[in-house]
């Protein structure tokens, strides 16, 4: 058995999918060293890890995306964040590399400097990524705008023509800073943005087709797994058995990027619907919205309880709330406010289980008739959390890292 160390940014919504392929690698008798936020450590001590916080440096270091114009502000803005945690992350895991002595690494895709200090280690490695990759394909759209697939020979015009455009401007703002982190390191500059994520002997993709857009050309290190879903074990609170009427959970990112706007349109549009609004706000303030009567807001509480008896979830179009809803066969109405949300939105309207809602045409009346759109989407997202279960979750992400990287065969789960 072998001694696996895993890495994470300061992100609940990248620890969190990664927790239960831990338990699945624990399960089969390998030992769990991790590093990661260090709100989190005492939970992952009492799974039976070895965990430690990373650095305070790299958890001080936040997102200021949100305070950006346009998009071009908010990916230079987001690529200063990486590259500053990177300076400080790289020394973090090669001091948790010396100090755990580990067979291989798991890594998480936003550790910049993570990545690099895991390439130069020379051992067996891999990185997950919890949100839809940036890479190129004949089959798919050009990423970020959220474009919807190509149809016929003119959309395939279009993406040919868009493909160097987009990518060009990705590449122009984020490989120089990101070249940066790695000739420091020793390592040879990336040539494309697609090199970040070939890298990695394997990449571990939290997501499956045919939510994801299906591809001919998808690397043979990545692996789809789908969501691996997980959330802290705990109560659901009381006046949810009390609650009789439908369901309509809105989420927002729990990651500060502005988005309570979310919170106070779906309140004004859902108020006088015959459902029941539950909203959770785990990096904003509930006490700052005036809720009507058919509405519960919360801080942070889990959503699995709330989602399976929910009608619709409404979602800032963050990949992991929005795929935790679709897991459960729940339709969506995606708004998304930036960052990847656009791709993620795009995919709930295209797979046909849910709906999509720009923020920019936020608004009460326009968001309750795509909330009653959605609610007809049911078929779709049972489609595709039918996906997600058939993509295997923790057990195939175990599966390909004791296959590919600690050249063996996959040892059976102790669980059913």
């Amino acid at each position: 058995m072998a001694r696996i160390l895993a890495y994470t940014s300061p992100a609940r919504g990248h620890l969190f999918p990664l927790t239960p392929i831990l338990d699945e690698l624990s399960r089969r008798g390998h030992q769990i060293a991790l590093r990661t936020l260090a709100s989190e450590v005492p939970q992952m001590q009492a799974r039976g890890f070895d965990a430690a916080p990373i650095s305070r440096h790299v958890e001080t270091i936040e997102h200021d995306d949100w305070r950006a114009r346009n998009p071009r502000q908010a990916l230079e803005r987001a690529v200063r964040g990486f590259c500053a945690r990177a300076e400080f992350d790289a020394p973090d895991l090669r001091q948790a590399i010396a100090e755990e002595r580990p067979d291989a690494l798991i890594v998480d895709i936003n550790s910049w400097g993570g990545l690099a200090a895991a390439e130069i280690w020379g051992g067996p490695w891999a990185t997950f990524c919890p949100y839809p990759l940036a890479l190129r394909s004949r089959d798919a759209p050009p990423f970020g705008p959220g474009l919807p697939p190509a149809r016929g020979p003119l959309g395939r015009l279009r993406d040919r023509a868009l493909r160097p455009l987009v990518f060009g401007t990705l590449e122009k703002k984020m490989l120089p800073p990101l070249n940066d982190v790695r000739t420091a390191m020793g390592l040879a500059p990336l040539r494309s943005l697609d090199d970040m994520f070939l890298r990695p002997p394997l990449l571990v993709y939290l997501t499956a087709e045919p939510f994801e857009y299906p591809r001919s050309d998808w690397p043979a290190s990545v692996v789809m797994v789908g969501p691996c879903e997980w959330e802290p074990p705990a109560d659901p609170p009381a006046w949810l058995s009390r609650i009789e009427r439908p369901i309509v959970l809105v989420t927002t990112s729990s990651e500060f990027q502005d988005d309570g706007r979310l919170v106070a349109v779906a309140l004004e549009a859902l108020a006088g619907e015959p459902v029941e609004v539950v909203v959770t706000l785990p990096a904003g303030d509930p006490a700052s919205f005036q809720a009507p009567a058919n509405a519960h807001l919360e801080g942070f509480i889990p959503h699995g309880p709330i989602l399976d008896r929910a009608a619709c979830a409404i979602t800032h179009a963050g990949m992991g709330a929005t795929q935790k809803a679709l897991a459960r066969g729940v339709p969506v109405c995606a708004v998304p406010f930036g960052r990847d949300q656009l791709e993620v939105a795009r995919r709930v309207e295209v797979a046909g289980a849910g709906t999509r809602l720009p923020a920019r045409r936020l608004r009460a009346d326009r968001l309750r008739t795509k909330v009653r759109e959605a609610m007809t989407c049911s078929d779709g997202a049972r489609r595709i959390a039918s996906a997600f279960d058939a993509a295997g979750g923790p057990r195939a992400a175990a599966d390909a890292f004791e296959t590919r990287l600690l050249d063996s065969s996959p040892v059976a789960s102790t669980t059913t």
